[in-house]
């Protein structure tokens, strides 16, 4: 994995969008609604809110902005210096800078002004001061609209670089324009570089990735470099430079003795020993391609002493092949890798931490115990057994025969008990019996339980015809009987008191408060006061008398009740049964009007029913407006006159 993502870093919003945001954010985050009448500390509070809010958002996305930007001086220098290639190192950390200085000036602002507010006197006051602070931060945000676009464009290349791990197993291959650098990358990895017969095709780094004895490779295609000056460089051959200079890598050197390319094998050499101080402690390999059309057996004496010069060095190994017809590229991959991990090797044991890790390891080596050699045996068996060829009628069977004899795949069932070595062959197909607690399920096994269940029920009905189940009649003397009689008619009175209870307590007539029975006045009481007050009193005491005198019914319902229950059952049925009237058919003629007056009470009560009406004396009338839709943010408007 590569140690650096720069596809994570966030949209850098232009200044105007950044603004709006902000603000949006402001208004739907705070409260919207103060009024005059409120106390002053209220309205301070509202406005000081807002301010303090603008301060968060605006430092929430400056510092979002600052923090996914990489760091120069905390990344590889590979990634360091070539950004420095591609953005400019002082642009870009002069524009992260002034981000930087926006947030401490919008900091400052928010300081000041709600500083400002605690000693606002009114709510106009309160709300220009409010207003000021945010315009001003706005002003301070639209000062960076350069610095934001020019890191928007940075951040948009950054998302295209490709990841590089620089700590990696890497191949980087390098040399002149049109030598057949892509062209060998595409046959090594799955990457798709754009190959093409003129030069600098390639104008940028590319990484493909491939696996060598199971480990992970990534090899880097870099833009053709032409000898010249590093001051008249472009930045397409800078790109190069950097990594070359920073990667730790096996460079392999392309040259084409073919001069296809449009440059000379001379001009090729000057290149190689004019880059080569930043070969130093890396394997090179000196690549000859397009081996195809020129050799190097065929140059001239000349131009080979110039390849003889490069390779007569001690750190530089020549290989050739041709990515047109193949030759040579994997073995050009192989040496690469090879020569790579012996560096890797050999630095690793040059180190200090090697030592801890040697200290701990301990390679034993056997130690022949006589004198006696014991060669490899192979078994005769082995020796002279049959090749298996799947054209061969006579070959062994194998599974896969069977299966697809036999219904194949999801029919056919593979045996694996004719594999079974048992003493009896004729074992292998028994039914294994299920094992619980030690025991065998067999052991639960009665041979004889038939025989005994038949004796037991011969047993039984003997049993039975010999009336050892029959019952003997119960004979009770008088006292027994005299006891019986006596609690019946216990068990009986309490019924009666129990029902007379119920019924005294069901009656439905409004009941008397206590404090009314406390000066409860007779006739007699009010036949007296009014002879005091000269007032014939025996006229109103014989009117009051017929008052309150009881009905008969209502007197005694309790103890007809109880007289009912213990009637006897054919007395019970002789007494009449009053018969409750349906009310709802009372008035109507027949059922012809009582579906007419049916419909007509549905009709009626449509309207209730919408209004969500208990019946026809609701007469409440629910809120207007709900709190829980009318209340909170407002829609489009003005706020003005706040």
């Amino acid at each position: 994995m590569s140690l650096y993502n720069f596809k994570k870093v966030q949209v850098v919003p232009t200044a105007a969008d950044f603004i709006d945001i902000v603000l949006s954010k402001i208004q739907r985050k705070t409260p919207t609604v103060v009024h005059a009448h409120y106390q002053i500390g209220r309205i301070r509070q509202f406005y000081t809110r807002k301010v303090k809010f603008a301060q968060d958002c605006f430092d929430e996305k400056l510092e979002q902005i600052l923090g996914d930007f990489p760091k120069l001086d905390e990344i590889h220098p590979f990634y360091a210096d070539l950004m420095n290639v591609l953005y400019d190192r002082d642009h870009y950390k002069l524009a992260l800078g002034q981000i930087s200085t926006a947030k401490h000036l919008v900091d400052n602002v928010a300081k000041d002004y709600a500083r400002l507010l605690k000693f606002g006197d009114s709510l106009y006051r309160c709300k220009q001061l409010k207003k000021a602070a945010l315009g001003r931060m706005a002003t301070v945000m639209k000062r960076q609209k350069d610095s934001m676009a020019y890191l928007e464009q940075v951040r948009q290349h950054l998302a295209r670089l490709p990841s590089i791990d620089p700590n990696t197993r890497t191949l980087l291959v390098c040399g002149y324009p049109n030598v057949g650098k892509s062209s060998f990358m595409n046959k090594l990895t799955r990457a798709d570089v754009e190959v093409q017969p003129y030069a600098f095709t390639t104008k940028s780094l590319f990484v493909g990735h491939m696996d060598v004895n199971y480990t992970r490779w990534q090899v880097i295609d870099t833009p053709g470099i032409l000898d010249h000056p590093l001051e008249e460089r472009n930045t397409i051959e800078m790109q190069s430079i950097t990594a070359l200079a920073h990667l730790r890598a096996a460079i392999l050197y392309f040259i084409d003795l073919s001069e296809q390319c449009g440059y000379s094998i001379l001009d090729q050499c000057k290149l190689f020993h004019s880059i080569k101080p930043l070969f130093a402690n890396k394997p090179v390999l000196l690549v000859v391609n397009k081996i195809d059309a020129m050799r190097p057996e065929q140059l001239a004496p000349t131009e080979q002493a110039l390849i003889k010069e490069i390779t007569d060095q001690e750190d530089v190994t020549m290989v050739q092949m041709s990515t047109y017809t193949d030759e040579g590229v994997m073995d050009v991959r192989n040496t690469a890798c090879k020569l790579l991990l012996q560096q890797r090797v050999e630095q690793k044991l040059k180190s200090n931490k090697v030592e801890k890790i040697i200290n701990r390891l301990h390679l034993a080596q056997p130690v022949a115990r006589d004198d006696r050699e014991r060669p490899a045996h192979v078994p005769e068996a082995v020796k002279h057994k049959v090749r298996y060829e799947p054209s061969d009628p006579a070959r062994p069977k194998t599974e896969k025969d069977l299966e697809a004899e036999n219904g194949g795949a999801g029919v056919y069932n593979v045996d694996l008990k004719k594999w079974y070595d048992l003493r009896d062959a004729e074992w292998k197909y028994d039914v294994i019996p299920e094992i619980m607690d030690g025991k065998n399920v067999a052991d639960f096994i009665d041979p004889e339980i038939e025989a005994k269940l038949d004796a037991l029920e011969r047993e039984e009905e003997k049993l039975i015809a010999d009336g050892f189940y029959d019952e003997e009649p119960e004979f009770l003397d008088e006292d027994e009987l005299a006891i019986r009689a006596a609690a019946g008619e216990i068990k009986h009175k309490r019924d009666l008191i129990v029902q007379e209870h119920r019924a005294k307590k069901g009656k439905n007539r409004p009941v008397i408060p206590k404090n009314s029975k406390s000066i409860r006045r007779d006739v007699d009481e009010l036949r007296g006061h009014l002879s005091q007050m000269g007032v014939d009193g025996e006229s109103a005491a014989e009117r009051a008398r017929s008052k309150t005198r009881k009905r008969a019914r209502s007197e005694t319902r309790a103890d007809s009740i109880v007289r009912e229950q213990s009637l006897a059952p054919s007395a019970k049925k002789s007494r009449g049964v009053s018969v409750v009237r349906d009310r709802s058919v009372m008035g109507l003629a027949d059922t012809k009007q009582k579906t007419v007056a049916d419909s007509m009470k549905k009709k009626a009560q449509t309207k209730g029913n919408l209004h969500a009406k208990a019946g026809e004396s609701d007469r409440k009338i629910q809120t207007k407006m709900p709190k829980h839709l009318f209340a909170g943010k407002r829609g489009a408007g003005t706020a003005s006159h706040r």
